[in-house]
């Protein structure tokens, strides 16, 4: 059986916010809808299920995110998450610039958990808290 990762779906608080913080980084919106319907309460599992999504897709044309915020029924807040919770965890960028990223990411509130650190010379690596409190990790690969 063949299998491949399609994307990583996440819930916002305000779907425009984070669109903005993952298009500043270097995504790239790829499709937009609005959805709801029989198909999408079967397939989401919710009753009455009606959301706002975009897609987004990495500059290298392999990875995609998809952001959606609940129109109905209403999102349910909850803390954020901090980095040894079990589920969801983060999501992860390899960046050109790790500095010109967290420079990006301040213009939008979100800066780093604690900073950014190096691992064995290989990577500048840091999480930040982006929005809707989701942790994205940075890493910067060190030229040899």
């Amino acid at each position: 059986m063949g299998i491949k990762l399609e994307n990583v779906g996440i819930a916002v608080r305000d779907l425009e916010a984070a669109v903005a913080f993952f298009t500043d980084l270097g995504l790239t919106v790829i499709g937009r809808d609005t959805v709801s319907g029989e198909w999408t309460d079967t397939a989401v599992g919710l009753d009455g299920n009606h959301a706002k999504i975009a897609m987004l897709q990495t500059p290298d044309g392999h990875g995609r995110l998809e952001l959606f915020e609940y129109l109905h029924p209403a999102a349910i807040e909850r803390e954020p998450i901090q980095p040894n919770e079990i589920g969801m965890h983060r999501v992860a960028f390899s960046v050109e610039d790790i500095d010109q990223a967290l420079e990006i990411a301040a213009r939008h509130g979100c800066h780093p958990l604690r900073g950014v650190a190096t691992y064995k010379d290989l990577y500048r690596l840091c999480y930040l808290r982006g929005p809707s409190g989701i942790i994205v990790m940075l890493a910067q690969e060190l030229q040899s």
